[in-house]
């Protein structure tokens, strides 16, 4: 697979990475054995970052993903802290982070985190030097090599990447949230900050396979957080009402080259987008890290198609969402 470098931290990875949520939680039943069969297949198919979060199954994906660590040594390994308290700014703050990063060094099985990021903070922390001073002082302990924030909002992006230490911006951008291209993109091409894209496929709704019958586990946010019951709506469907975001994908549709997959086409539409270093899908199965993989080699999409997607964005689902996030 093609590789960009990921920011200031240095280290080029391949385009395709691979988001661990799904073998930690919030996504229906995900056995042990389908977890590790998704570790294996991204190994195997040349996916080097793994994003993951402490919070994800409370320390299960992080577990796992120490297990593959093991197995195979050299991936980089994204992970993130601070959802596992009320979200309170003062629980910002260098004695919980250094606890917080423990954890994850012991679930993972490593003296030292690759990447530590913030996990879509209140706002108020990204104006508080001393969070920023606390996370260099990780970096100084050695605990952690780099870190990063992942963002719900454009306006924290931005804020993010004015932060000198800040090596990577983890925000949702795919076919449905179009506003990161607008300001979030360019400011961190021009900072050098790297950008991990997250919910690609809003939440499978870009895959093409769901309908108005479709229906979701009990245990799966797509089904308990519709209206953002357990947290930010942004991150089931990309905060699109369900019925809007099923008639953009029928309109979307008729732009899927032959040959190419429904979600293939949306993750190459994300890789296309000038900044963008890593686009980090989920996968429940072998066959769909495999899938995923196979849109690294898909062409990059034309003028028009490229065109298509905005105008469905415009007409259908920019009401929805472009102020909110």
């Amino acid at each position: 697979m093609e590789k960009r470098t990921l920011g200031r931290t240095g280290r080029k990875v391949a385009v395709v990475g691979l988001g661990a949520w799904q073998i930690g939680g919030d996504w229906g039943v995900v056995t042990d054995e389908q977890a590790r069969a998704v570790l294996a297949a991204a190994v195997e198919h040349g996916i080097d970052l793994i994003d993951t979060a402490d919070v994800y199954g409370d320390g299960r994906s992080e577990t796992f993903v120490g297990e593959a660590l093991a197995r195979w040594p050299g991936r980089f390994v994204a992970t993130k802290m601070g959802r596992r308290v009320e979200q309170r700014p003062e629980h910002y703050n260098l004695d919980n982070f250094r606890s917080w990063v423990d954890r994850s060094r012991r679930n993972l099985g490593v003296d030292s985190l690759d990447l530590v990021q913030l996990h879509c903070p209140p706002t108020p922390v990204y104006h508080d030097d001393a969070v920023f001073d606390a996370l260099d002082t990780l970096v100084e302990e050695g605990r952690i090599r780099a870190y990063g924030v992942s963002v719900e909002t454009c306006e924290q992006a931005l804020a993010a990447i004015a932060r000198p230490g800040v090596a990577t911006v983890q925000i949702i951008l795919n076919c449905l949230r179009l506003k990161p291209l607008e300001e979030v993109l360019p400011a961190a091409q021009e900072a050098g900050v790297g950008i991990l894209a997250r919910v690609p496929l809003a939440s499978g709704l870009l895959s093409g396979r769901f309908d108005e019958t479709s229906t979701f586990d009990p245990a799966d946010h797509r089904h308990f957080n519709r209206h953002g019951e357990a947290f930010d709506v942004g991150e089931t469907f990309a905060g699109v009402p369900y019925d809007v975001g099923l008639a953009a994908v029928r309109e979307l549709a008729p732009l899927v080259p032959e040959g190419v997959t429904m979600a293939q086409f949306a993750l190459r539409w994300v890789l296309d987008q000038p900044g963008v270093t890593v686009v980090i899908p989920g996968a429940r199965d072998a066959d769909q890290v495999r899938a995923n993989v196979a849109a690294a080699a898909v062409a990059p999409l034309t003028r028009e198609q490229h065109d298509g997607v905005r105008d469905v964005y415009d007409r259908l689902v920019r009401p929805y969402v472009h102020h909110r996030w």
